[in-house]
């Protein structure tokens, strides 16, 4: 009899453990953990752990676990995380756990500044945090003193304002009142979406260098590809919307993003140098999704054995957010170094064709 293998899976807001077999795959751990948790919208999520090397990198799914590159330590360490960020959180996030996962990974991003929030939008986030938490304003049971053991705000925005801890609980408080009557689900929402209106919100940052070696950021997101400087991922340098690429070429650690012929000939195509990756092209024009050397190695009898949300008529703006989402899932999964990721291949694109 083989001998187990503890896994402790961190969530959000829980700690899982597990005994896993030494030939379980990524996926079955992953759906070990969704069905624990009852999520059922797991398109948006994977599992990370931190590689030998230091990196944060994702579990590919159709891998055997412990032929990954996973600290060898007991038990084996994984982090729950959203993976892929919805273009409109009141559409594309139906259940409770869900918007309360991502409220949460959200959350953690902009008080760490991995997402950056201005002051007066950083309090207002407070206090729908503070009535997802504590409910409706009740003087009687919220002294003053209430949020003293609550980080609810950036350390930017603390340091930024000389006001003491008192100043900023009355500036949430008058906040936390205006929602009363608010169900604590809906502030959870709230929060979402004027989250989701952030520039950084939902950006994958990548380090990357240009031809003269200079040291840059390439963000990937739903909208499009951008460049930033080293010192600056708020304000994008140059930007290139999926609706103006013509294509994109990759060879070994570099590739060249073509624009539409909108774009004066005499502007040369930015080359990029990257992390290894595989050699997929994009191509926008001719098709909506365009993933050669992947998709067409599956039959569509494949392609039907997956399940996600249907919709018999979509919305142009709805079919064009997919479009994106879909190629922007592509792009983040081959340059994370998913050598085989045919798995996710097939149920993105199914996700695709259904909505």
């Amino acid at each position: 009899m083989p001998k187990t293998i503890n896994v402790r899976v961190t969530t959000m807001d829980a700690e899982l453990e597990f005994a896993i077999q030494p030939n379980t795959t990524g996926k079955q751990l992953f759906d070990q953990v969704v069905k624990t948790i009852g999520l059922r919208e797991v398109w948006f999520f994977g599992l990370q752990y931190q590689d030998t090397k230091g990196f944060s990198t994702w579990l590919k799914l159709n891998k055997k676990v412990t032929a990954q590159d996973v600290r060898k330590e007991s038990p084996l360490l994984f982090k729950f995380r959203a993976k892929f960020y919805p273009e409109d959180v009141s559409e594309e996030l139906i259940q409770d756990i869900t918007q309360r996962l991502f409220f949460l990974q959200v959350k953690e991003g902009i008080l760490n500044d991995d997402i950056y929030c201005p002051p007066e939008t950083a309090v207002l986030l407070a206090s729908y945090a503070v009535q997802s938490k504590y409910g409706d304003f009740n003087k009687e049971v919220h002294k003053s003193g209430y949020l003293a053991g609550d980080k609810l705000l950036p350390q930017r925005v603390l340091e930024q304002h000389k006001l003491n801890k008192d100043q900023w609980e009355e500036r949430i408080q008058v906040w936390h009142e205006e929602h009363r009557g608010m169900l604590r689900e809906d502030a959870v929402l709230e929060y979402l979406k004027i989250a989701q209106d952030l520039e950084m919100y939902g950006v994958n940052y990548f380090s990357i260098k240009n031809k003269k070696g200079s040291e840059l950021w390439l963000g990937v997101d739903a909208l499009g590809l951008n460049i930033y400087e080293q010192n600056d991922r708020l304000t994008p340098k140059i930007g290139f919307p999926w609706s103006e690429i013509r294509n994109i070429s990759f060879n070994d650690k570099k590739f060249v993003i073509k624009p539409m012929a909108s774009i004066p000939p005499s502007s040369p195509p930015p080359r990029l140098t990257l992390g290894s990756f595989m050699c997929i092209a994009v191509n926008y024009i001719d098709t909506p999704l365009a993933i050669c050397p992947i998709l067409a190695k599956f039959k569509p009898g494949i392609l039907g054995q997956s399940s996600c949300l249907k919709s018999s008529n979509p919305s142009p703006g709805r079919l064009g957010r997919n479009v994106r989402f879909c190629i922007q899932v592509f792009f983040v999964c081959i340059f994370l170094e998913f050598k085989n990721c045919f798995l996710e291949g097939v149920m993105l694109y199914v996700l695709f064709q259904c909505q």
